[in-house]
């Protein structure tokens, strides 16, 4: 039996990389992909996909709810993937984040009430939680750790966590959350640590390294996380959260290193920036529940191979982040870092 799914969301980074599990692992689903197409989508991160019956591209605002709702009236359910995700720009204006993280999962769940009958899964991550401190490394995130983000970023995402489980508790709506740790992977935007630093450094500059290099994430590759969703959207319980994470905890400096011996570079091409302000020191998750209930658990995560085989990618297909890097984002860049 044919089923349509909408992904809002799917010319990014981790959308992208979902269109093609989903259609490569569900020959029965078909995608249609709504994407605003702002700064970090990317319809190349969706090439060779054109032609291909299950996947329909539409260019749209997560605010225009009268589209919103004609492509919900079409779908089985709703991955709402759509965000501003980048830290660093949230701290320089917060308002695009308020507007799409906050005011686009608002129209998500009030088009989707209104069509009745579907499930919307939230797509959100481990920063709702606030920050764990270094010296504890027996503390993880789990889904009963109480909100405390630190962040404009990881506010509007929380804020867009407690609508859902609002809209759950008031009109009964099916709805799920997932909360990940730091993913990974290819067609990932060239502001985030890897491909930054990969391209950097192919390109014979610097890496910018923010404070000790001390801060700790959780690195999960971005085909787990998808599998992950796929396993949330299909098997979840309404109105719960499922942490998704990968085992996989690193510090930026260990991070750092490992890139560079790599790329065959020395830590000379190391530049240490001004660390980022409220710069959260360790994320860590606690991914029992997900295994538990639903089965899941990461197999595409564990360093150095898959961290290997991501930076392979990035200096094979440097035709797709050099042109990512042109434009506007080498202004972001140096408002950024200061070059």
């Amino acid at each position: 039996m044919s089923t349509t799914w909408l992904l809002t969301g799917g010319a990014g980074f981790i959308g992208a990389n979902f269109v093609r599990f989903v259609l490569a692992n569900r020959t029965e689903v078909s995608i249609i992909n709504h994407d605003a197409l702002t700064y970090s989508g990317n319809l190349e991160n969706l090439a060779g996909l054109e032609d291909d019956p299950r996947h329909e591209f539409v260019k749209g605002d997560i605010l225009d709810a009268g589209l919103v709702r004609s492509l919900i009236e079409r779908a089985d359910a709703v991955v709402h993937m759509a965000a501003e995700s980048h830290v660093d720009r949230s701290i320089l204006d917060s308002k695009p984040f308020i507007d799409t993280n906050v005011g686009g999962t608002q129209v998500i769940l009030d088009e989707a009430r209104k069509v009745g009958g579907r499930r919307v899964l939230l797509v959100s991550t481990d920063e709702v939680y606030g920050a764990l401190p270094l010296d504890r490394p027996d503390l993880l995130f789990t889904e009963e750790t109480p909100i405390a983000p630190n962040s404009p970023y990881a506010a509007s995402k929380a804020a867009a966590d407690v609508l859902v489980r609002a809209y759950h508790h008031t009109f009964g709506m099916d709805v799920v959350t997932t909360r990940c740790s730091n993913n990974f992977g290819p067609y990932q935007f060239p502001e985030k640590v890897i491909p930054l630093f990969v391209s950097n450094l192919i390109e014979g500059k610097k890496v910018p390294l923010y404070g000790d290099g001390l801060n700790v994430r959780d690195w999960l590759h971005v085909d787990d996380h998808c599998e992950a969703i796929v396993r949330v959207l299909e098997d979840g319980t309404a109105g719960e959260v499922y942490n998704v994470g990968g085992n996989n905890e690193r510090s930026n400096l260990e991070l750092t290193r490992m890139i560079l011996e790599l790329m065959g570079c020395g830590e000379e091409m190391i530049e240490p920036v001004a660390d980022r302000l409220g710069h959260d020191r360790r994320y860590a998750i606690d991914a029992s529940k997900i295994r538990r209930e639903l089965g899941w658990e990461p197999t595409r995560s564990a360093w150095p191979g898959a961290l290997e085989e991501t930076v392979a990618w990035y200096r094979e297909n440097d035709e797709w982040w050099r042109r990512v890097k042109s434009g506007a984002y080498r202004d972001y860049y140096a408002q950024q870092y200061g070059e």
